[in-house]
């Protein structure tokens, strides 16, 4: 496997996942990774839902560092165990969002869209009323909004995330169809010195591609980006690391010679 590296990652402490901490590190050390860096959910104003309120998405972050580094000791010499977070972005709690990032030694901080303009795109609501393509645009138009205000995160996360939950998902999707938008939000990464992830996750959901597409990647790629994360979005042990090795030949095709590991806040160059 090219890339031993699972850089977003999610336990209990995160609310949309039952795993317990130590179970996934097992995993990951069971899967031959060196390098393991958790990405709890933290989403500051995050709405109420058919799911449950807004606040499951509130990480108890002295308890979660508290067991990680619990860990780090207990598996030092196994796995390098990093202490990351995954912020949701938006605008309307900008600055609860910027000081809370400051208020913790963060090794890894993973910016992301789950939010859009205060509705969820996970549910059909959001794509009632008109087109899909009218949504995702609305969607992409939303991260170069945060993209341009957040200067507080050191990648962007699955940056089409929303081709997961619409009507046709991904069949009608590329990025010609959005590329002012997408050539935009890359010039502001690069410029701003931030990166990409490389998510594997909507892959073991039956996506075509993952996160970000393929021309995406090779898009950031063509206009000087240099930064890729490499994470599965696991919320199980099972789908550690999973769809590395097509991960590992898409940085390749899309002209990458290194993925990047954030090691307190700096990145580490690892070549594939």
């Amino acid at each position: 496997m090219p890339v031993r590296s699972d850089c977003h990652l999610h336990s209990s402490h995160s609310g949309d996942s039952q795993a317990p901490l130590e179970e996934m590190v097992l995993r990951g050390i069971g899967l031959g990774l060196d390098t393991m860096c958790f990405t709890e959910h933290h989403d500051i104003d995050f709405p109420d839902s058919p799911e449950g309120p807004g606040d499951l998405f509130l990480l108890n972050t002295d308890s979660y560092l508290y067991d990680l580094a619990c860990l780090k000791e207990k598996y030092a010499g196994k796995i390098r165990l990093l202490f990351g977070v995954e912020l949701g972005l938006m605008p309307e709690a900008f600055r609860q969002i910027s000081v809370y990032a400051k208020s913790y030694e963060f090794d890894f901080v993973i910016g992301s869209s789950h939010i859009c303009h205060g509705r969820d795109p996970y549910y059909p609501a959001f794509y009632e009323g008109r087109s899909e393509e009218a949504a995702y645009r609305e969607y992409f138009e939303s991260v170069l909004e945060n993209a341009k205000k957040f200067s507080c995160f050191d990648v962007y996360g699955h940056l089409d995330y929303v081709v997961r939950y619409g009507p046709n998902r991904d069949r009608n999707y590329s990025y010609e169809k959005y590329r002012d938008l997408f050539d935009e939000i890359l010039k502001t990464l690069i410029e701003k010195e931030k990166g990409l992830e490389l998510n594997t996750g909507g892959l073991k959901k039956g996506m075509r591609e993952a996160h970000p597409c393929g021309e995406i990647l090779k898009r950031y790629r063509e206009l000087g980006g240099e930064i890729v994360t490499v994470g599965s979005d696991a919320h199980t042990p099972e789908d550690i690391a999973s769809c590395f090795v097509r991960a590992s030949e898409l940085l390749a095709a899309c002209g990458f010679r290194y993925y990047t590991v954030f090691e307190k806040r700096t990145p580490e160059f690892i070549k594939i």
